[in-house]
Parts: structure tokens; C-alpha cells; sequence
């Protein structure tokens, strides 16, 4: 591959590395917040010990386990873009 080709899909690379991480810091404050919300929810379904209150316990819970799989997500796609990343600069110098 072209020494230009390579520099540009390595710039691509570099930004779309950014934007992963950007939206993972973002889904970790957002987990963080929903995680908090959920326990809340818990102690206050302990508490009140009604199904509402529980149904407010498994809805909040809920919302915190679906933003730690998109957190994981988006974990496992810059780590695919850092490993993509290596095999660009290793064919760069190669080439």
C-alpha cells in the first residue's frame, strides 16, 4: 500500500480513536449517574417495600446495565481501532 494511503487511513484511524473516546467518557459519566440512580431506587424499594417502588428499582437497573454494555461497547472499539492502528504503522514500516 501507498505511503500516503497509509498516513491518510492512519489519520482516519487517529480521529474515529478520538470520537470512540469521546463517547466513552461520556457514557462513563452517564453510567455513573444511572448507576447511582438504581441503587437509590433500591434502597427506596427496600424501604417502602411496594411494587411500584420496585418496578421503579428494575426499570432504573435496567437502564444501568444497557449504558455498562454500550461503556463495554464502546471499550471494545477503540481497543479494534488502537489494533488497527498497530497493523498501519507496521505496514508504514514496512513499507
Amino acid at each position: 500500500m501507498k505511503q500516503s494511503m497509509i498516513e491518510r487511513k492512519l489519520r482516519e484511524n487517529g480521529d474515529e480513536i478520538k470520537r470512540a473516546r469521546e463517547q466513552q467518557r461520556i457514557a462513563f459519566e452517564q453510567l455513573e449517574h444511572l448507576q447511582g440512580d438504581a441503587e437509590e431506587a433500591r434502597l427506596r424499594a427496600l424501604v417502602s417495600e411496594t411494587p411500584l417502588a420496585e418496578q421503579v428499582h428494575i426499570e432504573a437497573a435496567r437502564h444501568a446495565e444497557k449504558m455498562q454494555r454500550h461503556h463495554e461497547e464502546l471499550t471494545e472499539r477503540i481497543a479494534s481501532l488502537e489494533s488497527r492502528q498497530d497493523q498501519l504503522l507496521d505496514e508504514m514500516m514496512g513499507s
